[in-house]
């Protein structure tokens, strides 16, 4: 009986070719499909503070500042002047709040002055101050109602 000879194994190599092919598929694949990490700097934080409105809220058009003959200053009859406060802070407090109320409710802040007939131009010249100071440009004159008395109001 012959001799079988035995065969030679041959080494069985792995092509690398490609499986590196394969690899940079993967690589590439997971990159696209993977969602960017936002920097913490591009996170919209909601901070308090002045709020902007979606729909609009039911707001009085325009607040009326009665003066009246002896120089006090009424605001829709709440009176926030004393005769002889010229820097009249609460009414500047008081318009501040409603000029930003009414830029978060996407309106304009109007208002209309009704000085009395019988007062000083210095006192109408320091309400319209108030109102600068408090940045309302929409400021009025109601000419019909100043020669009338305070009483009326």
């Amino acid at each position: 009986m012959p001799r079988r000879r035995k065969r030679e194994h041959e080494e069985v190599e792995m092509q690398m070719g490609p499986m590196i092919d394969m690899v940079f598929l993967l690589l590439v694949f997971f990159m696209v499909s993977a969602k960017p990490v936002k920097e913490e700097s591009d996170i919209q934080i909601g901070l308090p503070g002045k709020v902007e409105q979606s729909e609009t809220i039911e707001m009085p058009d325009e607040q009326r500042i009665i003066i009246a003959a002896d120089g006090s200053v009424i605001l829709n009859e709440l009176p926030l002047g004393a005769p002889g406060d010229r820097k009249l802070r609460e009414l500047e407090k008081t318009l501040t709040r409603f000029r930003e109320s009414s830029e978060a409710n996407r309106t304009k802040a109007l208002v209309t002055l009704v000085p009395d007939a019988a007062v000083g131009h210095q006192r109408v010249v320091d309400v319209l101050n108030t109102c600068a100071v408090a940045k309302i440009r929409g400021v009025t004159f109601d000419t019909a109602a100043a020669t009338g008395s305070s009483d009326d109001f």
